[in-house]
């Protein structure tokens, strides 16, 4: 393992000089023969190394939500920390993060927060496990300003410490170095991380993409990623998102020839452009295309303008304070001197274009003469919230462009072809996907296979999976409590699969309730009973049904009373068993039915 003796400029751009402030794997972590060599005695063995454990918290099998730990000699440090969007079946969620038992359990043997990127799946979790545990975190300075900007709402922003870094820097965690390798994504500033440690080096690649032109910065550090390969690798782990698509993805320069080519077909009309908030190099393109227009430009959206006012104060966008007008003056231009930019890119309920779709917004008013771009491209699963947008919108007479072939989207992960050249430049001994579904994962360790690494030392995980490696062995140990922690309002974690199955059962069968009052000393009916119906069928024209209710109701009741039966429990049950019994009998309906007895 030969040394690196070079300097990081600290450009990001791959380029070094002068002597090393870098860890040097085979000058810290050197293991010295446990005896001296004697001439005509056996040398003495040298010491095994330590091994580092990997726990998985999130990010494999699903999409975002990413958060991994790594381990050595008892010192631990956490890489991003994410959320998810909440999937069809989690009615009135709001966001899914990381259970955090592990960390708080290990709080104090974890040294700190290293952030890849500023996108919310890799930061979005960050104000929840902050707000229990405190740890210093670290990032570049995009993704440190937009992360300050996220404990703000919490209030957290003065209670925890937020350490600015650049491509080429390293830090140290405890007996682990973190270097920070530039790379290309679809926000500015994001990096991978070498972790050398005395068990090795470990190579997190993070999100990213092979661009050679990028919009933003330079291109990924692939010569870092070589020099690291000759040094050494333990294992690489690796983000799998496109690891079905073949060949490259495109370079974000032909979004903005699109982008060019739409503005001019746009003509006299309003453009109104959605995209993903975090996607800084996207909107730096709709500022040129909209100047080089003469168009003034808006945005909509609270996380578009959170994002946007970031990224302007830490220099990431170039915009002309002239260029940019509050969305309340927009109609004061005519409509081709006006581009919008917005949220909403996944068809979000309360989402800015979702609301101008379905005449649900304050201050705009969508129809004949609006030109719509969306700018992006639907995650799996939003494919149908997506579509009903765009139909709303072609119904109110827009324009709307949102297919492939007008290339107003390219990813900002890497496919199959640019996975192979890292592998191929860093040459480890164990590979482990992250960073997708099971599909993703299975895709990328064929990747891995097909470039000559052996079957036996790829690991494909799960969520709460532990990996043990060193130079000698990968195996898996027992897993740690890991999974979903639901965000519903103010409440974090109070949704479980409980009320989940009711919320999934009132929206499928309604609900259907019983109120009756009682007297206390022998059990007869006083009042009721009452029937109020809610999702399952309408009342005025079920009378005859309600009525049956009614009358089984009546007969239970009498019944309990006569066997004297005055446990409040048992009379519910005997009411909620009779009444479903007779709903599903008459309509094959099984809405919830909630018996309410009072007392006097």
């Amino acid at each position: 393992m030969s040394v690196n003796n070079k300097k990081p400029n600290n450009t990001g751009n791959g380029k070094y000089r002068g002597k090393s402030t870098k860890p040097k794997s085979a000058r810290y972590f050197k293991y010295k023969p446990s005896g001296k060599n004697q001439k005509g005695k056996q040398p003495a063995k040298t010491d095994p190394k330590p091994p580092m454990k990997i726990m998985f918290l999130g990010g494999l099998n699903e999409i975002g939500k990413n958060i991994t730990l790594f381990e050595c000699c008892n010192d631990i440090f956490i890489l991003d920390c994410g959320m998810a969007f909440p999937d069809g079946d989690l009615l009135g969620v709001d966001l899914v993060i990381p259970d955090f038992t592990y960390v708080e359990e290990n709080a104090d043997r974890i040294k700190g927060i290293v952030i890849t990127h500023g996108h919310e799946d890799h930061i979005g979790g960050l104000p929840f496990l902050l707000s229990k545990v405190k740890f210093p975190v670290y990032g570049t300075a995009l993704t440190i300003g937009l992360i300050e900007n996220k404990l703000k709402e919490f209030n957290l922003n003065h209670e925890v410490k937020l350490n600015v870094v650049k491509a080429g820097d390293t830090i140290k965690l405890g007996c682990m170095n973190v270097e920070f390798i530039h790379v290309n994504h679809s926000i500015p500033d994001s990096v991978g991380i070498a972790i050398h440690s005395p068990a090795g080096t470990v190579v997190h690649t993070g999100d990213f993409k092979i661009d050679c032109t990028p919009v933003d910065g330079g291109m990924i550090d692939l010569a870092r990623f070589g020099e690291l390969g000759n040094e050494g690798v333990l294992a690489l782990l690796a983000d799998s998102t496109n690891a079905e698509r073949p060949g490259y993805t495109p370079t974000e320069q032909t979004v903005r020839a699109s982008f060019e080519r739409l503005f001019a077909r746009a003509e006299k009309k309003r453009i109104i452009i959605a995209t993903f908030a975090s996607n800084i190099s996207r909107i730096q393109q709709i500022i040129y295309c909209a100047e080089k227009s003469g168009r003034k430009v808006a945005f909509s959206g609270r996380s578009m303008i959170n994002y946007v006012s970031v990224a302007k104060e830490l220099g990431y966008i170039d915009i002309d304070d002239e260029t940019v007008i509050d969305i309340d003056l927009i109609r004061k231009y005519p409509p081709e001197k006006v581009v919008l930019v917005t949220t909403g890119t996944q068809g979000e309920p309360m989402s800015a274009l979702s609301r101008m779709a379905y005449s649900d917004h304050k201050k705009v008013e969508v129809g004949f003469g609006d030109f719509i771009i969306i700018s992006a491209n639907p995650i799996p699963g939003n494919e149908k919230a997506v579509s009903n947008v765009v139909n709303e919108l072609l119904k109110k007479g827009c324009e709307v462009v949102h297919e492939s072939m007008y290339e107003v989207h390219v990813s900002g992960h890497a496919c199959r072809e640019e996975l192979k050249i890292i592998h191929g430049l860093v040459k480890p001994k164990f590979f482990i996907p992250v960073h997708g579904e099971q599909k993703h994962l299975r895709k990328h360790a064929e990747v891995a296979l097909d470039m000559g690494m052996e079957h036996k030392n790829i690991f494909i995980g799960d969520i709460g999976n532990v990996v043990e490696l060193n130079e000698s062995y990968l195996k898996q140990l027992p897993s740690v409590q890991a999974g979903k922690v639901l965000v519903d309002g103010l409440g974090v974690g109070d949704v479980g699969s409980i009320v989940l199955r009711d919320r999934k059962h009132l929206g499928q069968d309604g609900i259907l309730i019983i109120v009756a009052t009682l007297d206390t000393e022998n059990g007869n009916i006083i009042s009721g009973p009452d029937i109020v119906s809610r999702g399952f069928v309408y009342v005025r024209e079920s009378e005859d049904l309600f009525d049956e209710v009614r009358a089984n109701v009546d007969d239970i009741l009498y019944d309990c009373a006569y066997e004297d039966i005055h446990d409040w429990t048992t009379i519910k049950n005997r009411v909620k068993d009779g009444v479903s019994k007779l709903i599903y009998d008459r309509t094959h309906r099984t809405p919830m039915i909630l018996p309410i007895i009072m007392d006097v």
